[in-house]
């Protein structure tokens, strides 16, 4: 149940999300997010039961407020009390919406079509302006008929919460995107897959040995990941339709930290079999490895910007762990982090003008965001146990791994710090989570 409140007071949410696991694990498992905090200025959406909705156990409308109040940006008006409910733009009485409150309504319905298939058709209106020459004199901000089966209703109401999102923010969404993370329970390690709200989680590779570092292909349609099972850390990359599983790079000692490059031809990728750790260029296909870095420190973590031009990496070079940028094709490297003996894990944003990374201070390794061309460093979040960022494909939002109870957690923060999440679970550890990228086929 999504409560609305004042925009001005903290927004607090409780989600009980099913994931459905495999195999060896319970059958069931929950993923509970709790948020706090929002925008400075909170949209007011209501979002009315669509006609056709009770036939199915997902219930649409619902999980686009969730979405939506979950970014933080929205305020979910209650359409409580409002008999009937409209079905269509000439059924909406605009002085019942704002005297609510709320500017914008979204209204639709399901429709059965042959084969089993479905229609989800639904209207984004404007409850303020309004057309006099529309039905009901209610303006259409978007309207679309989306096809699909009723497995994918879930995906068809993030694909629409996204719609929304982006035409009243200006930016894309990211509900209809996924996340991959490590659990552990017990000796058992799993990399899973799952919505970006943890709903739908599916097991990609379990071992008995450690995994780490998942990272998305651009593409979305691989991972890239470093696995334990031959007693050394060796890089494999996994197509997730097929399942099918290569290696990219099991060099004599250490193979780790993969990074796709924006294209997906390459990935960097950290090697000590020349000695120190050192960061590589390699082809997809494991082909053409080349040396980037060449120094007597430690050099790892590589983060490639979104314009493929440059790479930013950890390195103690300077005498304690901070962060550089170099020419992706290596050279000479620049430092970039001057605050606190400690900043590490690097990743760029996706408009590649600024970076996150966790930074030491008084003991407590905490998330941090800095703007590349003024240096600006702002910290993110209180945490004492913080690791593994990666940002959401729309740079809002930033994933996390933290800790509590000596129990690894996943959590998010806002870009502006505004906006926080905690995602546990009841059994296990939780960690090194990365953000899938937008899907190419939205509406």
């Amino acid at each position: 149940m999504i409560r609305a409140t004042d925009s001005a007071k903290p927004l607090r949410l409780a989600l009980l999300l099913v994931l459905w696991l495999v195999a060896a694990i319970p059958a069931r498992a929950t993923l509970t997010i709790e948020i706090s905090g929002g925008a400075a200025l909170q949209i007011p959406i209501a979002i009315a039961p669509f006609q056709g909705e009770e036939a199915f156990d997902e219930r649409v409308p619902a999980i686009i407020a969730a979405d939506l109040a979950r970014s933080g940006q929205f305020k979910i008006v209650s359409t409580a009390g409002i008999n009937p409910l409209p079905q269509t733009p000439a059924e909406v009485r605009i002085g019942e919406w704002k005297a609510r409150g709320a500017s914008s309504l979204v209204i639709g319905n399901i429709v059965r079509q042959p084969g089993g298939r479905l229609d989800v058709q639904f209207r984004l209106l404007d409850t303020v302006k309004a057309d006099p020459q529309a039905p009901g004199g209610v303006t259409q901000l978007a309207g679309f008929s989306l096809p699909t089966q009723p497995s994918q209703l879930r995906l068809t109401a993030h694909q629409i919460a996204d719609i929304i999102y982006e035409k009243l923010t200006g930016e894309p969404g990211v509900f209809a995107t996924r996340i991959a993370y490590v659990t552990k329970r017990g000796n058992l390690h799993e990399l899973q897959v799952a919505d970006a709200d943890g709903a739908n989680a599916q097991t990609v590779f379990r071992s008995r040995e450690p995994i780490m570092s998942p990272a998305w292909s651009p593409d979305g349609s691989r991972l890239a990941y470093v696995a334990f099972e031959a007693k050394k850390p060796v890089i494999y990359i996994q197509e997730l339709a097929t399942a099918r599983r290569t290696v990219l790079a099991n060099f004599k000692g250490s193979n780790s930290a993969p990074a796709w490059s924006p294209d997906g031809s390459q990935l960097a990728i950290v090697l000590t079999k020349d000695g120190s750790s050192q960061i590589y260029a390699i082809n997809a296909d494991g082909s053409g490895l080349k040396r980037l870095t060449r120094s007597d420190a430690i050099d790892t973590e590589p983060s490639w910007s979104p314009d493929g031009r440059y790479i930013l990496f950890t390195s103690d070079r300077g005498g304690s762990p901070q962060i550089y940028r170099m020419p992706a094709y290596g050279g000479e490297a620049v430092r970039l982090t001057f605050q606190g003996s400690y900043n590490v894990t690097p990743r760029y944003s996706p408009d590649g003008k600024s970076f996150v990374f966790i930074q030491r201070e008084g003991g407590r390794f905490r998330l941090a965001i800095q703007d590349i061309a003024s240096g600006q460093v702002q910290v993110l979040t209180d945490g004492g146990l913080d690791e593994s960022p990666s940002f959401a494909p729309n740079g809002r939002l930033i994933l996390y791994a933290t800790e509590q109870r000596g129990r690894g957690q996943l959590a998010a923060v806002s870009s502006d710090g505004r906006v926080k999440q905690k995602l546990s679970t009841e059994a296990g550890d939780v960690r090194e989570p990365a953000w899938g990228p937008l899907l190419k086929s939205r509406p």
